[in-house]
């Protein structure tokens, strides 16, 4: 399922948009790929970020992954609960698993990433 009130990114994280403010978190596929999450290095309240840049790490039982930025901007909200219970990502990616919140830069960045029906395509090419 994904939704299609999202944006997403080729590093299947996803980005919800209000007005200038985006919530990002990782997409069901990626939570799905990674397998059962038991740590999050969230990202730096008040950090600058860049788009297409890692902002923190999650670890599963199978692998390390890196959690990129999907806009350039300055974070003004991490999800503290995910540091004492990082398997809501897998239990709710698109709700109460949200990472944190950006307050970008330029909003033309947004361009630049994918609805739910391109992503979907993108994930099937992937798998094949």
């Amino acid at each position: 399922m994904t939704p299609d009130d999202l944006k997403y990114h080729k590093e299947h994280t996803w980005v919800k948009v209000s007005g200038r403010k985006v919530t990002i978190g990782i997409t069901d596929y990626a939570q799905d790929a990674l397998g059962d999450i038991v740590y999050i290095d969230l990202p730096e309240l008040d950090a600058d970020v860049e788009a297409n840049t890692e902002i923190g790490e999650i670890e599963s039982t199978k692998a390390t992954s890196s959690i990129i930025s999907p806009v350039s901007g300055k974070v003004i909200e991490v999800n503290e609960e995910l540091s004492e219970t990082p398997e809501i990502i897998n239990e709710d990616p698109y709700g109460k698993a949200w990472i944190a919140v950006i307050e970008m830069n330029d909003e033309s960045e947004l361009d630049d990433l994918m609805d739910a029906s391109e992503y979907s395509k993108y994930v099937e090419e992937e798998i094949k």
